[in-house]
């Protein structure tokens, strides 16, 4: 069986064509999202700033909780973990601890915090290629290890030391003053000194060095280092040295982290990043699968109709359906094994181009390398095998079981209806209806994702299987403005109602295109809309005042409150906290003149008297944890710090402020940058203050500027973008697979009416008239499809947009729309028009004559 499955792979090379473009596209996806995946579970994150210390204690970066169930008798204990949004700081007399143990030459304590220098002229300098700039004290230059290139050490509270890259970048000399703008009012100082890494500059990150005084109190952590680096005494292992200091600080929750573990350490963003990119890889390779399985089904479905004539004639000639069906399936595997090895091999540069597109956007930092083994290429292989086979079976299976006395009779004309098939469509469409009521009581953004792009998938596969007896309606419904044109309208028509399962196989992958392009770009616009109006209508302040540096300090909030004319200053400081293991994301506001400036929208409590203890929670947050005004809530803020709050209020503008709102005073005490992201000024008066008194207020503060809320909303629209970006890239490559699935399904459905194209010529019609019915068959095409997909997309769109924003009206941008149509339809045209001139470029005799 196996010879004759090569053979029909031989003399049908055309027909398996597109079998094999699908699995391939496939393969390379399914290769590229687990590299993604694998990358975010065991990814190698180098270090720089910790080079040179084998050794580093550091905070426990996760909350934890561990729950016990007893079963028969026995208690299983478990425990899970979450990481946290902020350094966690550990004691400063760890130090002293470690360095006290035999093997240890020195424990270098740690404090990191931002810090960046100004030029003269006022203009932040922003870290190495634009990433940021860190403070650190002294002492612990030797962790990389920094030394001195030029000039002295700091040892006053005036005096810094900078790195050699910021130095040549920005023109800074030993003895000069620099400004420097860190996390409190901006400073000057005098260098005393150029320093050097051992290893060449840095690429990652800035680094300014002052007095450990100096820079304990720029820290805002008394009596606490981020870190503690760890250097063994000559003839000790780092082994050896690890497990000493283990074994000193057991009992404590400070960790201890050597080789490849030192990087998530120092790089914390990258540490969290695996999360996002094992989120990402997984999201979009899940669902790239579900529509890699509905595109190979529907193509192997195409192929194997096409060679319903060879096939019925097999079972005439006495091949029984076990026969049938392992002629199909071995084809399958063949075809499915050279896809997915070659598929594979083209995976793992879309990987990089996915992670480099990622970098770009700033979702995941560059210190995150691409890591991959050999299973991601195996489970590609594995997957199209599988699939191929699959869909081979799936296909072949009324073609193997009809009676060889009926099989050239129904190779001969379309059959009616299967109702096993129409059955099974409407058992995908109740189940599509079902994803849709959960869709819309999906309230979070993470647990409404997956289900979304699985609810198109669900209806999609609906639609294939109902294709047949939809082409039907939509046949009757077209066909009397068809007949304007009476020779290509007329034969389009007695087509596609002749062809109704070649139509529904052309309908199905556009319909799945336009639903999938539809929903991933509107998804985005929904929420962008939905957040950007909540944050418009909850905002009630005059001016917004923002930095283009690390953010504006409190002395231009304490400035601005003593401008004539101005009522209220809320500073506001973004973080997240975690609730149990949940995370939610969060901010801190000024207590004084709340009421002011924002305004939420309160649905419960009140925000008169909000204090250090209270706490805000948006709708979703107060239905996911139960509370409600009175409650006390405990949480982690983001440094690991547990803390006791009082639930002040409900709000429903969670979209447009977070989940979570605490004091000001409260979250900055907790929080690696405690400056504020920006500043909601209010004024009243007849001498309301307007830009020019606020901004001679804030005096000469670096990268400080007033904003009106113009200019606000045109920078969250910016973000908003930004991030979409990210989504349009991931889930882009699945509605170019779908695409590519559009092109290769009506281009073999074309390919193959060679000899109806010759036959309608033979009997008088020309070339001309067999064109023009092409053109309308794919105008039919697009429209149905068009309507199909739109239907899916504005069904999982509003069931979204209800969970989501509590409306019914998903946001959609006509222009996308059209643009997302347009490029549909001109697909269709081009895999049709195109393969049609090749099929009428023959002589009709000499094709009528030759091998079917």
């Amino acid at each position: 069986m196996l010879r004759y499955a090569l053979q029909t792979l031989r003399a049908r090379k055309g027909g398996f064509i597109g079998a094999f473009l699908a699995l391939f596209c496939a393969a390379a996806l399914v290769t590229a999202c687990g590299i993604l995946l694998e990358t975010g579970l065991r990814g190698t994150i180098g270090t720089e700033r910790y080079a040179g210390a084998p050794v580093i204690v550091s905070g426990d970066q996760n909350v934890h909780q561990v729950t016990t169930k007893e079963k028969k008798g026995k208690t299983k204990t478990k425990e899970k973990a979450k990481p946290l949004g902020e350094r966690v700081w550990i004691p400063a007399d760890t130090a002293a601890k470690v360095a006290a143990l035999p093997g240890v030459k020195a424990a270098l304590p740690e404090v990191t915090f931002p810090a960046y220098a100004v030029t003269p002229e006022g203009q932040v300098v922003p870290g190495v290629d634009g990433k940021p700039s860190y403070g650190h004290a002294w002492t612990s230059a030797a962790l990389t290890p920094f030394t001195l290139a030029e000039g002295a050490a700091p040892v006053g509270a005036d005096e810094v030391v900078v790195d050699r890259e910021l130095a040549g970048r920005a023109g800074i000399k030993p003895g000069a003053e620099l400004t420097v703008q860190s996390t409190g009012a901006p400073r000057t100082y005098r260098v005393t000194g150029i320093a050097a890494p051992a290893g060449g500059d840095l690429e990652q990150q800035t680094s300014l060095f002052f007095s450990d005084a100096e820079a304990e109190r720029l820290s805002g952590r008394e009596g606490e280092v981020a870190a503690v680096g760890v250097l063994p005494k000559p003839g000790v292992s780092e082994k050896d040295l690890a497990g000493q200091v283990r074994q000193a600080l057991e009992g404590t929750t400070a960790q201890v982290s050597t080789g490849g573990d030192r990087g998530p350490v120092e790089f914390l963003d990258a540490a969290k990043a695996r999360i996002k990119l094992v989120s990402m890889g997984g999201a979009i390779g899940g669902t790239s699968l579900l529509v890699a399985i509905l595109v190979v089904v529907g193509t192997f479905a195409l192929s194997i109709q096409q060679r319903y004539r060879e096939l019925a004639l097999l079972r005439a000639i006495a091949a029984t359906p076990k026969q049938v069906r392992q002629l199909i399936g071995r084809e399958a595997l063949i075809v499915g094994l050279l896809a997915g090895v070659l598929g594979s091999v083209t995976g793992l540069p879309i990987a990089y181009w996915l992670h480099g597109k990622f970098v770009g956007f700033k979702a995941i930092p560059d210190t995150l390398e691409v890591t991959f083994s050999v299973f991601p290429f195996f489970a590609a292989i594995g997957a199209a095998l599988l699939g191929a086979w699959a869909a081979a079976r799936i296909s072949a299976r009324r073609t193997a079981r009809i009676r060889p006395a009926e099989a050239l009779s129904e190779a001969a004309m379309e059959q009616g209806f299967a109702w096993g098939r129409l059955g099974a469509g409407a058992a995908f469409l109740a189940g599509g209806i079902v994803l849709l009521a959960v869709l819309a009581a999906l309230r979070t953004e993470p647990a409404s994702t997956p289900v979304t792009f699985l609810s198109v998938v669900v209806l999609a596969v609906a639609v294939s299987l109902l294709g047949p007896l939809i082409a039907r309606i939509a046949v009757a419904v077209l066909g009397v403005p068809l007949r304007a044109s009476r020779v290509g309208g007329y034969l389009a028509t007695a087509n596609a109602r002749a062809n109704t399962k070649r139509l529904s196989a052309a309908i199905t992958p556009l319909a799945l295109l336009i639903g999938m392009a539809c929903t991933v770009f509107f998804v985005q616009t929904t929420m962008g809309a939905a957040a950007t109006a909540q944050a418009k209508a909850g905002n009630k302040a005059d001016w917004v005042v923002g930095s283009a540096g690390p953010g504006v300090p409190a002395q231009a909030a304490d400035s601005l409150r003593r401008v004539p004319g101005v009522t209220a200053v809320t500073e506001v400081v973004r973080t997240s906290v975690r609730v149990g293991l949940e995370k939610y994301p969060a901010q801190g506001v000024s207590t004084a003149g709340l009421t002011s400036t924002w305004d939420p929208g309160v649905t419960g409590g009140s925000l008169e008297g909000f204090g250090e203890k209270s706490v805000a929670l948006s709708e979703v947050a107060a239905d996911n944890l139960g509370k409600k005004p009175g409650d006390t809530l405990k949480l982690t803020l983001g440094d690991g710090t547990e803390t006791e709050l009082t639930v002040a209020a409900v709000y429903e503008r969670g979209l447009g402020f977070g989940d979570l709102t605490m004091s000001h005073a409260l979250v900055s005490q907790h929080v690696d940058n405690p400056l504020a992201s920006s500043l909601l000024v209010k004024t009243a008066g007849d001498g309301r203050a307007g830009r020019g008194e606020l901004q001679k207020a804030l005096g000469g503060l670096p990268g400080i500027g007033v904003l009106d809320r113009g200019q606000v909303e045109d920078l969250q629209a910016e973000v908003q973008q930004s991030n979409a970006e990210v989504n349009y890239v991931a889930m882009g490559l699945i509605i170019a697979f779908t695409a590519i699935a559009v092109v290769n399904t009506l281009a073999m459905s074309v390919s193959d009416r060679t000899r109806e194209f010759a036959l309608l010529q033979l009997v008088g019609t020309t070339r001309r008239q067999v064109m023009g019915m092409l053109r309308i068959e794919s105008v039919m095409v697009v429209l149905i499809s068009a309507v199909l997909g739109t239907g899916i997309a504005f069904a999982v769109l509003t069931a979204f947009s209800i969970g989501m924003t509590g409306s019914a009206s998903p946001t959609v941008d006509p222009l996308m729309y059209l643009g997302v149509l347009g490029f549909a339809a001109l697909l269709a045209v081009l895999a049709t028009v195109v393969p049609g001139r090749v099929a009428v470029s023959g002589r009709p005799a000499d094709v009528i004559g030759s091998r079917q």
